[in-house]
């Protein structure tokens, strides 16, 4: 009797055991999938999870590993060596016991992650030229993956089933490029073509993202001002109570339900614990918070060989709420190299797409009153912060200012994408195309006037001699709207538009100068005159945003009283210009004459 009763005993405890320690399934990391295509060049690493212990065999072409499950997750992992470009498609079969999984129509190519928030993750189903675009569409070695909203507050090791849209990689035709990132499509595209060779894309964008959440975790102790940052984060994620805080959310849609008036049967219901929070509720998950969005979206796939990155952000930093350009320029140098880190590349090439201009565009009407905006600090400190990581042959920034379409969302994309590419062909892949930048040389005031010097061309694409998008100020730092000219005399052509002078009425001691300085400016001089490439705006003053040091209160905290003065300072430009009408016009036609008012 008690051998039978020590026999149930055993049986009971094997089931226990069982059920705690179920049986893992034979896994892929969810970034390989079919159609996928792996980076040439690097040594090739394919991984995921199975029973602890489990001997799992990973056959790729024709080589072949073997792996063990380890650690408590049971994760095995295979490396093979690199290889070189090909569009042969390859199998990757991997085994365990019974258990066996296959992926086909793998290639070799090169891998672009299109990393950033809205305006990137901007389908092609609402860009502006997609019906031209999306019949041309069947390009069968362009492949793109695509994660959606997937922030988390700790670095994750597999994406989630429901953030991979689609399933996973997807070759690109009419059908399906209508869903891809309209920046990464125009660039993979473009590059494909070029190149001849397979370009996979990754789109990690998340819209309503932070830069704060773009920033590999690890990097915030690098800084102090980060560290700073990121204390408060931690701090807040002390504090946070989740079900007040589901509370008071459903207070607040309760007295919305009854200001408007709604019956009883159509109020929300009272949360049970804290099921009506979003991730904007959580501190540390909010795609605003440390690290939130790369945890899920980018760094969730590290071990992924990538050739580079196109980065394309600005709006949700941009509010005046959110508004630190100082931290900013911080975070985009750890965001670099954070991704040089995780992805181990040292030198992997970085093309940071500028800040894009929406929102009310620029005139002679609202000049001053648009310059007070929050988006030409962000632009700066983007093209700054890329400056910072000190390797200017891999990183760019690429103005894109000038496609001034109003709204949140513009639907123009092609321009950004076609540039990342020219970037990328000429500078990393080293084909003959035109893509360049120029740099303010000096900046010098004569008399009345201000008197730049760059290292290169700038003139409008359409070679009208009227300069639009400089302001000009005198000690007292108020910008007013200016006139500006070429060097009219004097040496060639050529070295003649290499100098602007730039003038107002308003200024008779200017000591400082802006340019493109709007969320969406004037400005039309490009590079050579070449359309593809706009001047960086700029300044040559360090009055900066009165940035505020605590990061629980909001950034910019009198924003309303400056902008109802650059208001003002707008309609006594307009009034006095309108007075002296005569001597303007007058003046305009000796501007950028070495023998005229204001020197040479």
């Amino acid at each position: 009797m008690n051998r039978v009763r020590n026999l149930w005993v055993v049986i009971f405890t094997l089931a226990a055991c069982a059920a705690v320690t179920e049986a893992r399934p034979l896994k892929f990391h969810a970034i390989f999938t079919s159609h996928m295509v792996l980076q040439r060049d690097k040594p090739i690493m394919i991984w995921g999870w199975a029973d602890v212990g489990d001997k799992v065999s990973v056959t790729f072409g024709d080589e072949k590993a073997e792996a063990t499950a380890a650690g408590d997750a049971g994760r095995w992992e295979a490396t093979f060596p690199a290889r070189e470009a090909s569009s042969k498609p390859v199998a990757l079969v991997v085994s365990t016991g019974d258990e066996k999984l296959a992926l086909d129509d793998i290639l070799i190519g090169d891998v672009w992650v299109a990393n950033g928030q809205s305006n990137m993750a901007w389908s092609m189903a609402k860009e502006t030229h997609a019906d031209f675009e999306l019949p041309q569409a069947n390009l069968p070695l362009l492949r793109h993956f695509r994660i959606q909203t997937n922030e988390q507050a700790t670095l994750q090791t597999d994406i989630r089933a429901e953030a991979v849209i689609n399933g996973g990689w997807e070759v690109s035709t009419p059908e399906t490029a209508v869903g891809f990132s309209a920046i990464g499509y125009y660039f993979g595209s473009r590059v494909q073509r070029a190149l001849q060779i397979p370009v996979g894309v990754i789109s990690t964008a998340r819209g309503g993202a932070s830069i704060e959440s773009l920033v590999p975790a690890h990097k915030f102790d690098d800084h102090p001002l980060a560290k700073r940052y990121a204390e408060s984060v931690a701090k807040r994620r002390a504090a946070f109570d989740p079900r007040a805080k589901a509370l008071e959310k459903w207070q607040r849609q309760i007295d919305r339900a009854k200001s408007k008036g709604l019956p009883k049967e159509k109020w929300p219901p009272k949360p049970e614990k804290a099921e009506n929070l979003r991730s904007w509720d959580i501190p540390g998950m909010s795609p605003s918070d440390m690290a939130s969005v790369y945890n899920g979206m980018f760094g969730v796939f590290k071990g992924y060989s990538i050739k580079g990155v196109i980065f394309h952000q600005g709006f949700n930093n941009a509010l005046f709420s959110n508004c630190r350009p100082r931290l900013y320029r911080v975070l985009v140098k750890l965001m670099v190299e954070g991704w040089r880190e995780d992805f181990n590349d040292p030198k992997l090439p970085v093309g940071v797409i500028g800040f894009c201009a929406g929102g009310t565009t620029q005139n002679e009407d609202n000049f001053e009153e648009r310059s007070y905006e929050a988006g030409p600090f962000i632009r700066e400190s983007q093209r700054l912060g890329l400056a910072d990581v000190g390797d200017p042959e891999n990183t760019a920034f690429l103005p894109a200012y000038d496609v001034r379409v109003p709204g949140l969302h513009p639907n123009k994309k092609r321009e950004h994408g076609l540039r990342a590419a020219r970037w990328a062909l000429k500078r990393i892949y080293g084909m003959k195309m035109f893509w360049d930048t120029a740099l303010l040389v000096s900046a010098k005031p004569r008399g009345d006037e201000m008197i730049l010097t760059f290292d290169k061309r700038v003139v409008p694409d359409d070679k009208n001699s009227i300069i639009r998008g400089f302001s000009i100020a005198g000690e007292d730092g108020k910008f007013y709207m200016a006139h500006a000219r070429h060097r009219g005399d004097g040496g060639s052509w050529w070295e003649r538009t290499k100098i602007i002078h730039v003038w107002s009425p308003l200024v008779e001691k200017p000591v400082a100068v802006r340019y493109g300085w709007a969320t969406s400016p004037m400005g039309n001089l490009k590079v050579y005159g070449h359309p593809a490439v706009p001047l960086p705006s700029f300044r040559t003053d360090d009055w900066d945003l009165p940035e505020s040091k605590d990061f629980e209160g909001k950034a910019i905290p009198n924003y309303r009283e400056m902008k109802k003065e650059a208001a003002e300072r707008c309609e006594y430009r307009c009034t006095e210009e309108a007075k002296r009408a005569v001597e303007i016009l007058k003046r305009i036609k000796t501007l950028g004459r070495r023998d005229a008012a204001g020197g040479s």
